[in-house]
């Protein structure tokens, strides 16, 4: 069993979907589960007919109108008979869509984010898959939500995973190729629950884990798994093999090749990953596996941007210890806020955060009740894993340094 995931940029528009099918024919797709993503950018998109749906009703219609027609473009380009059954499907599914946002009654943002943002995935498997029919590779469409549970934890939700391998190994039939969603679960009350942004890969994880496959690949718009994103780095090179812990490593800090939470299950299992390019299918790209050295052994780049930096001083210069330290971590998850750097010496402390769901000021409010605090918005937090001075003085070059952390494996700079 092998299970493939192929993310948006592989599937932007209808030569995106011939070019997956192409892999397939190379690489062989027997005893195959491929995952897919949206298409493009279609989870975007989505974000913005649900910031409509909060805040500019008269523009909810025209936003998703533009979804539909980026997808019925697609449609056109690779079904000769507009009678295919495919265009009807799709339309379903919009108009499922948009049935949710007539008749919704729930203010909550986070559940109507998920229940929106996942007619993405569902659409582009619908066209995959029906495209594959059509050229004569015959395979299975699978709704992902009826075997991944999770709890309700709605835009980063946990998998159950008893519910989940049992329902994987009773329910999928794996002698023939299946097409399934990323992304997306469900919770005990069958609403669309999702992994969190870039969860496609642990989609894939999850499936893997669960079928003990032989081996992951995650195929991708760039050669493998990079030493930088070569978006923010110049000169980003290849990494050809790398381990899970390496890996762990990287996705903790941000790295954006590998979901966070995708390497957990298959070292658990010890079941290798591959990243590989789409675009040239045979190229070797990056094995993730158990026991292997990173090669080359090169300083890796990380960036995260508009993060948050907040720094809290004791209000009468008694020790910021662990009490304190207890009721500020308490806080942080109360707000889910992710933590990337935290700094502490005796009377400050210091968190570097991503402001995932928009909670800063209520957080900030409660945290001056007790500290002196400054806040630092908009600001990057950059990681050099294997740093050497020559590394981490470029990287200081023309930056302002709020804060600085280094380890022996790892630096991690805070800048504006």
């Amino acid at each position: 069993m092998q299970v493939f995931k192929f993310g948006g940029a592989s599937i932007k528009d209808a030569n995106g979907v011939k070019n997956l099918a192409t892999v397939l024919q190379k690489i062989g797709y027997k005893n195959t589960l491929v995952v897919i993503s949206a298409m493009g950018k279609t989870t975007n998109a989505l974000e913005l007919v649900i910031k409509n749906y909060f805040e500019n009703k008269t523009e909810l219609q025209s936003s998703l109108q533009e979804v539909k027609k980026y997808h019925n473009e697609i449609l056109l380009n690779l079904f000769e008979n507009v009678n295919h059954s495919a265009f009807k499907k799709v339309n379903v599914l919009f108009d499922e869509l948009n049935g949710f946002l007539k008749t919704n009654k729930s203010p909550d943002y986070n559940f109507v984010y998920d229940q929106v943002i996942g007619f993405g995935e569902l659409v582009s498997t619908t066209i995959v898959s029906a495209y594959l029919n059509t050229i004569g590779i015959k395979n299975n469409w699978i709704d992902v939500r009826t075997h991944i549970k999770t709890d309700s934890y709605y835009r980063r939700a946990n998998v159950n995973w008893n519910d989940t391998q049992r329902l994987i190994s009773s329910n999928l039939n794996t002698s023939v190729l299946n097409i399934t969603q990323g992304f997306l679960g469900s919770d005990a009350n069958n609403f669309t629950t999702t992994l969190g942004r870039e969860g496609s890969d642990y989609t894939a994880a999850i499936y893997a884990y669960c079928l003990n496959a032989e081996r992951v690949t995650i195929w991708k718009d760039v050669p493998g798994v990079l030493n930088a994103d070569p978006r923010y780095f110049d000169n980003a090179q290849l990494l050809h093999q790398i381990s899970y812990e390496e890996a762990i490593e990287l996705a903790f800090y941000g790295a954006s090749v590998i979901h966070p939470k995708t390497l957990q299950p298959l070292q658990r299992k010890e079941i290798p990953l591959f990243v590989k390019s789409f675009a040239n299918p045979n190229n070797s790209g990056t094995r993730v596996g158990k026991g292997i050295t990173i090669a080359p052994n090169i300083p890796c780049f990380i960036v995260k941007k508009q993060q948050v930096l907040i720094s809290l001083s004791s209000l009468d210069f008694s020790y910021i210890v662990e009490d304190n330290i207890s009721e500020i971590f308490a806080l942080l998850h109360a707000y889910k806020m992710k933590v990337g750097l935290i700094q502490n010496s005796a009377i400050s402390f210091s968190v570097c955060i991503d402001n995932i769901y928009n909670n800063l000021e209520e957080l900030l409010q409660h945290l001056k009740a007790k500290f002196r605090v400054a806040c630092n918005e908009n600001v990057s937090l950059y990681t050099i894993r294997h740093y050497n001075n020559e590394a981490l003085n470029k990287l200081e070059e023309s930056k302002t340094v709020l804060l600085k952390q280094l380890t022996q494996e790892t630096v991690q700079i805070v800048t504006t």
